[in-house]
């Protein structure tokens, strides 16, 4: 299974650079979105959308890719765009389709969303190879020492959210991390690096851990709490994973939370230096 899930996560890739080198460029990140789109044959719509972040009706000459114009972030639209054009290059069958945090989102069950359908995991991956094309996310990170400072550097680097950032950054093997998403109250998703050598405790449904900093930003009502290199707060091991048998003490980890008021929702990234 995991075989195949990976020629499809190579083959949306493959596509996303065979777009940048048909229309010769390294990279979209100063190209506006409704250019390329139209392009590609394609009308690019922004308007109110009730419950959707956009949304692609393919017809036999045009296509029109819509992109709610109430989303409050700009990077959150060009991965919404993106992953539309992904439909568009890859998905011709499908007539009318509507995204939403759910098909939007990385952070979902990537196997679970596999089985139910291929789609959405090509078109994600289209987004993200070609809004942070691999030889320049690499380039950008590789060597450098992991931290908020160097997430929210590539993420204003390639104009795209600090969660797409994260997992990008995961995708690499740069450093091990564990990211936890976190929707009104309870943790929704975890994932983390291969070479995480952890055991995560049982968290899906629950309230983030006592003592994490996830923790604190939800008593905060989402506000932020701390600010600069303070972002990155120091906490034991055992607040978010189990310790070994062999382990007599805690360890020191680190935890750098992205809270999005709006939406009720926490990022919270976990590692060892």
């Amino acid at each position: 299974m995991k075989v195949v899930y990976n020629v499809h996560i190579r083959r949306a890739a493959s596509i996303a650079k065979k777009l940048l080198s048909d229309i010769g460029l390294n990279e979209v990140t100063d190209l506006p979105m409704k250019l390329l789109i139209s392009g590609l044959g394609g009308i690019l719509i922004e308007e109110p959308l009730k419950g959707s972040d956009g949304r692609i009706i393919q017809g036999k000459k045009k296509a029109i890719i819509k992109v709610n114009s109430n989303i409050k972030y700009e990077a959150r639209k060009r991965f919404a765009i993106a992953h539309e054009i992904g439909h568009l290059l890859m998905h011709k069958d499908i007539a009318v389709h509507n995204e939403n945090t759910n098909t939007l989102s990385w952070f979902n069950d990537a196997m679970k969303k596999y089985k139910s359908g291929i789609q959405e995991l090509e078109a994600n991956q289209f987004a993200t190879e070609l809004l942070m094309p691999s030889d320049l996310f690499n380039k950008e990170a590789r060597g450098k020492q992991f931290s908020p400072q160097l997430l929210q550097y590539l993420s204003k680097r390639f104009n795209t959210s600090i969660t797409s950032t994260a997992f990008r950054y995961m995708q690499f093997h740069l450093h091990p991390i564990c990211i936890v998403f976190i929707s009104n109250g309870v943790v929704s998703y975890w994932k983390k690096s291969e070479d995480l050598k952890v055991w995560v405790k049982e968290m899906r449904k629950l309230p983030p851990p006592k003592d994490s900093v996830a923790e604190e930003y939800i008593k905060a009502d989402y506000d932020f709490v701390y600010k600069g290199e303070e972002k990155q707060q120091e906490i034991d091991k055992s607040i978010w994973f189990k310790l070994g048998n062999y382990e007599r003490q805690d360890k020191p980890f680190y935890e750098y939370c992205i809270p999005t008021k709006p939406y009720k929702t926490i990022l919270s990234i976990i590692w060892e230096d």
